[in-house]
């Protein structure tokens, strides 16, 4: 069996973090469960499993047959990228979502953990980089050489 520490605290002074152990096994027969339904636009299909709360669901996809697309794993790139249809996720560590598209819906598989049922559909990663990202791209002058060069 797998485990990951979570911080469970912050570590005060003369205080040491506390860490609890998250499992990634999906057969834990006490563990709550939720129904996670995924719609694979680019497959076009259905996928319907069940997510143990707290576990992050592309892991538990993957543990359970389905692997899904992904690339970093970090929650920074947008390889893995979700709207979400009904429900509700844990995703407080997708650095790659800003604030204003998650309110949107948009998460990030690979570091959402399941806390209620849910329903939600990939979305094309570079369709959702641009709305991340794009606004940076193509504004101002563009010179030849390294940036580096000038200094």
């Amino acid at each position: 069996m797998r485990t990951h520490p979570i911080p469970e605290r912050e570590p005060g002074p003369g205080r040491e973090p506390t860490m609890q152990r998250q499992s990634n096994n999906v057969n834990q027969p006490n563990a709550v469960r939720h129904p996670i339904t995924l719609h694979w636009r680019q497959e076009q299909r259905t996928i319907q499993l069940e997510v143990p709360e707290g576990e992050y669901i592309l892991r538990s996809f993957e543990e359970q047959g389905e692997s899904l697309p992904f690339s970093c794993r970090n929650g920074c790139c947008t390889a893995c990228a979700v709207r979400v249809i009904h429900g509700a996720i844990d995703q407080r560590e997708a650095l790659g979502l800003s604030r204003a598209l998650r309110a949107q819906g948009y998460g990030l598989l690979c570091v959402a953990r399941a806390t209620g049922p849910l329903e939600v559909e990939t979305q094309d990663e570079d369709e959702v980089y641009e709305l991340q990202f794009g606004r940076h791209f193509g504004r101002g002058k563009v010179r030849p050489g390294i940036p580096l060069d000038d200094e």
